[in-house]
């Protein structure tokens, strides 16, 4: 039997990066302990208002439908929390409610590019990134980050790879994986170019309440650049709620409409429930969320230190988000070979970031979000495997 060509442009090389995530997860179900390193699953708990208002609305029976896009008192909340941040108006017109960040991406590059055209992208890049765009038919462009310019974009290599097919540049700021935080003046040459060039920005912002060495800029932010900016968050990485999958779009009104009927025939509302939860959270101020930040920037600070010691390693301290990047060129070893012995020898998962483009080639993503004394083990665990390699 025959499938739709869909299903092999969903079926980006990315998902390779995984692969000794699904071996720990196996391992560790079989018995063994383990330490894991490789996923941005928050091990702290939801701010207490968001659990507390969800559960009360399950208990009222909040599990109908709901609006298509969203409740429009929560589709405000988000908006006015946007309209904060970014200093430009923003209302619960520019606001569309999506089952997470993920569901976002997908979502948003349903409206802005197809068979045709061509999306830019900074890479290394999250690893669904390939796949997302590649379900529109759209061809992707890379433009390296370079690890001597601390994963910072290069925005004459940007410009070049402009075309007049070219319909989106897309950013992440908080970077995933390299923890880079574009600077305020990095982000104005990316909206000058869109403005020069008629494109469109599309700015995945999940991290940018854990950015903690320099303030975050949406390109949101910025004169002239609401017509054409589609920006991307969610509660996951800012309030420890995955599992919520409760995410936004803000973007000019014409495409709210165009995303009105796209969600009508694919997900047709979420649920109440979850709405009610994030409404609280949003119309709120809890303490967990600054305590997040301030757990991964001491984190960050914690393994970067440890790692300092890993000889023929290179650490890159981050910026902002929940990972560190380990430059493990200098061992001889691949990525690959140095997790899948790490992991062997010493109980420690970590995520080669191959997968995440060949800018990161030789490096470790390493996830942050374990308590301190189990980081604090798994850097000591990962700097006497760099020891052994060493032959020290």
């Amino acid at each position: 039997m025959r499938f739709s060509p869909l299903v092999d442009r969903v079926a980006g090389k990315g998902a390779d990066a995984w692969r000794i995530h699904w071996e720990a997860t196996r391992q560790r179900a079989e018995g063994r302990e383990l330490i894991l390193l490789t996923v941005g699953d928050p091990d702290q708990p939801p701010p207490a208002v968001l659990l507390d208002a969800t559960a009360e609305s399950l208990r009222r029976g909040r599990t109908g439908y709901s609006p298509i896009v969203g409740y429009p008192e929560v589709r405000a909340a988000v908006a006015a929390k946007h309209a904060a941040r970014t200093g430009r108006p923003c209302t619960a017109d520019n606001v569309v409610l999506v089952p997470g960040a993920q569901a976002g991406l997908y979502c948003a590059l349903q409206c802005l590019a197809g068979p045709g055209d061509e999306i830019v992208v900074p890479e290394p890049m999250y690893a669904t990134y390939e796949a997302v765009a590649g379900a529109t038919g759209a061809k992707l462009v890379n433009v390296p980050l370079r690890p001597e310019a601390g994963f910072h974009i290069d925005l004459a290599a940007l410009e070049a790879a402009i075309t007049p097919a070219t319909r989106v540049l897309w950013i992440n700021t908080p970077h995933n994986p390299t923890g880079a935080v574009m600077t305020r003046a990095e982000v104005e040459a990316v909206a000058a170019l869109a403005r020069r060039h008629d494109l469109w920005v599309l700015s995945d912002e999940v991290y940018a309440d854990l950015a903690f060495t320099g303030a975050h800029t949406s390109p949101w932010a910025l004169p002239d650049m609401a017509e054409r900016s589609v920006v991307i968050s969610s509660l996951s990485k800012s309030h420890a709620a995955p599992g919520l999958r409760f995410g936004w779009i803000v973007c000019p009104e014409p495409m709210a409409k165009h995303l009105f009927n796209l969600l009508l025939c694919m997900l047709y509302g979420g649920p109440p429930f979850i709405q009610d939860g994030a409404l609280a959270a949003l119309t709120s101020d809890p303490p967990e969320v600054a305590a997040l930040r301030a757990d991964y920037a001491r984190r960050a600070t914690l393994m970067s230190g440890l790692l300092k010691d890993a000889p023929n390693c290179r650490i890159a301290p981050p910026e902002g988000g929940m990972f560190v990047l380990l430059d493990v060129r200098g061992t001889g070893m691949s990525s690959e070979a140095f997790a899948f012995g790490l992991l062997e020898a010493e109980g420690v998962a970590v995520l080669p970031a191959d997968g995440f483009g060949p800018s990161a080639a030789g490096h470790l993503r390493i996830s942050l979000t374990q308590p301190d004394a189990v980081l604090t083990e798994g850097g000591r665990r990962i700097v006497r495997f760099a020891q052994t390699v060493a032959g020290k």
